[in-house]
């Protein structure tokens, strides 16, 4: 499987279609998450059944939409990382705060449990939790 970002949009994100144009450009597979997936696991929604194990998908609740954009990567070197994140710049994309590699632990992971993940880990850098 080549590079792919799990994008998820609130609907409120400005100039998704910008930063949709530079992943195209660079040849990265886009699939854009809807709401009903965000119980999905990571591994699940990228196809990746042997890492799509491990959470309870059988009823876990879901707390609504997510408030802002998501990306998650997967198979991203160093370098495309590097070259993805200066196109976007370049391409004038506000920043996405929310941003996540797949590993091998997170991909057992709901999206929704990613995004409280993130932003725990933003609240926790920023001193928000002082």
């Amino acid at each position: 499987m080549r590079e792919t970002v799990l994008y998820y949009n609130p609907g409120n994100a400005p100039k998704p279609g910008m930063m949709k144009s530079v992943l195209v450009r660079m040849g990265v597979r886009i699939k854009n998450i809807t709401e009903e997936q965000l119980g999905e696991t990571i591994g699940s929604l990228l196809g990746m059944e042997e890492m799509a194990q491990g959470a309870d998908d059988s009823g876990e609740e879901r707390k609504g939409p997510l408030g802002e954009q998501l990306l998650v990567l997967y198979r991203f070197s160093e370098g495309r990382l590097d070259q993805l994140l200066y196109g976007l710049r370049k391409a004038g994309v506000p920043k996405i705060e929310l941003k996540a590699i797949v590993t091998e632990q997170n991909s057992r992971w709901t999206l929704y449990e990613l995004y409280e993940e993130l932003k725990k880990e933003r609240e926790a850098l920023s001193g928000e939790n002082d």
